[in-house]
């Protein structure tokens, strides 16, 4: 594994540069990439995995953003998901959990014993970044994700990352692949690697192609293929720049709308089976009211392979698999399946048991993020549309929720932990998707069942009031900060008023 060649740019591409010539840096890495083909895109909102990613990389955060259009990003807001009318926020951080209490419950014991507060104050309750959030302020200590240009992202990787750390890039279209026992023996008969990584996009050139290796689909499980996709100017920006991505469920689906440094990056995520692409691009123009945009369709391959790794072809980005927009885990898939290359590239020579434990990983993350977005739509009571309706009689067979490979995790084991030990997992967001979507771990029906009636009263109405105490003690404590606005003027772009 001496020598790996990269097939396709952008940012899975550049990513995957990036990855393996920070931690093998004595290796051959080299990325071909058509002059001619550009890239997807819209991939502009990230989650705070790709922090992580960054900080592994050693990328300074301020340099990056400042050439790639940057902006902040503290939670994702989800708008008339639930029902119309309601929205909830999906924070970025653990949850600040109370002292000697019942956890994430302690919340649901509030909303016992006050029904009317709204679920929006569930965030609110275990996550002080929300003071940063309502007040559309920024504090460079939060815990955090970005908003950026994809395609700058990948441009400014490949100038200021790769190429000066000895990635060799190289401009020519594939025209002939070549092949023999081992997978692919050459491209255009000339370039020659040891381990050859597609990323190619939807078209999968490489695994998909050339190997034919079968692709796994999710339409099942997840109801959008399509989308329109625009660039919006700001009118307002000082308002309308804000810290988190909104997602907005209208008739056939939902609209996100992500805010950049310079613009707002929206698109329209949709079903082909409730609309054409004509009419969804009416919907689309109707909610944003315009229709002087350039409007760019996209076509959405949703699913997996069923090998990763096959012979010397491994896949990386759309050209291994796509779930949907939805909780931005485009990229997300990209850094954690790249990650797991690293870790079984480290072994050396490398076996098919590495091949298939790659495989094994990278589809269990895919599987359990799918199903944590297709609990988005699970849990959602809308109906008035076909669309929705169809949503809301949707069987989820258990063919569908035991999908192979299967781990107690994804809808299993929210599920599971809700149905059995009244609780929603702690790790990862389905706790805040469930308190929007009003789907209760517990409940007062619950708490009875075992125990006596007044001690219970008495200790949720204390922790509901510790609770609420707390909350307004991190109120009073808030510092005022900079706004998000005038933090990234000052510190990322350097623009004057």
């Amino acid at each position: 594994m001496k020598n790996i060649t990269i097939v396709g740019g952008g940012s899975a591409g550049w990513m995957t540069a990036a990855t393996l010539i920070k931690f093998f840096p004595k290796k051959k890495i080299s990325l071909i990439e058509s002059p001619e083909i550009p890239t997807v895109g819209v991939g502009e909102s990230t989650l705070e995995y790709i922090y992580r990613w960054c900080a592994l990389l050693e990328i300074d955060e301020k340099e990056f953003l400042k050439h790639t259009d940057g902006n902040y990003k503290l939670s994702i807001k989800f708008t008339d998901f639930y029902k119309k009318g309601e929205s909830f926020h999906y924070p970025f951080g653990d949850p600040v959990l109370m002292e000697n209490s019942a956890g994430l419950n302690d919340w649901w014991f509030k909303k016992i014993v006050t029904p009317k507060i709204p679920y929006s104050d569930y965030a609110e309750s275990f996550f002080p970044q929300m003071l940063h959030v309502n007040k559309n302020t920024f504090s460079p200590d939060l815990p955090r994700a970005y908003h950026f240009d994809a395609t700058k992202f990948g441009i400014w990787l490949r100038d200021y990352y790769c190429i000066p750390k000895g990635v060799k890039h190289i401009k020519e279209n594939i025209n002939t692949i070549e092949q023999d026992k081992d997978g692919i023996k050459s491209l255009n008969k000339k370039h020659k690697a040891h381990l050859f990584i597609d990323c190619t996009g939807f078209k999968s050139l490489l695994l998909g192609k050339a190997l034919k290796e079968e692709f796994i689909s999710y339409n099942d499980l997840l109801p959008n293929d399509s989308a329109w996709a625009t660039k919006i100017p700001y009118k307002n920006k000082k308002k309308e720049l804000v810290s988190y991505t909104n997602c907005t469920a209208i008739e056939n689906g939902w609209v996100w709308n992500i805010p950049l440094w310079s613009r707002i990056g929206t698109g329209y995520v949709y079903s082909s089976q409730f609309i054409d692409d004509d009419g969804a691009l009416k919907q689309f123009q109707k909610h944003l009211k315009t229709k002087e945009l350039d409007f760019k369709k996209i076509k959405m391959r949703v699913g997996i392979h069923k090998r990763l790794w096959v012979k010397n072809v491994c896949a990386i980005g759309l050209a291994a698999g796509f779930i949907e927009p939805l909780e931005s885990n485009g990229l997300f898939s990209v850094h954690e399946f790249l990650i797991n290359l690293v870790r079984n590239l480290q072994r050396g020579q490398i076996s098919q048991f590495d091949k298939d434990n790659f495989t094994y990983y990278c589809r269990q993350v895919f599987k359990n993020f799918s199903e944590f977005v297709a609990l988005h739509y699970a849990l959602s009571h809308r109906n008035d549309t076909p669309y929705w309706k169809n949503n809301l009689n949707k069987q989820w067979s258990l063919d569908l929720i035991n999908r192979t490979p299967s781990l107690a995790d994804g809808i299993d084991r929210a599920v599971i932990e809700r149905a059995f030990l009244h609780r929603h997992p702690i790790e990862g967001g389905i706790h805040c998707i469930a308190a929007g979507m009003h789907w209760a771990p517990t409940d007062i029906i619950s708490l009875l069942k075992q125990n006596n009636k007044e001690i219970i009263k008495s200790n949720i109405k204390q922790i509901a009031t510790n609770l609420e105490e707390r909350k307004q003690q991190w109120k009073n404590n808030f510092v005022n900060a900079s706004s998000l606005y005038n933090y990234l003027r000052e510190n990322i772009h350097n623009e004057s008023i």
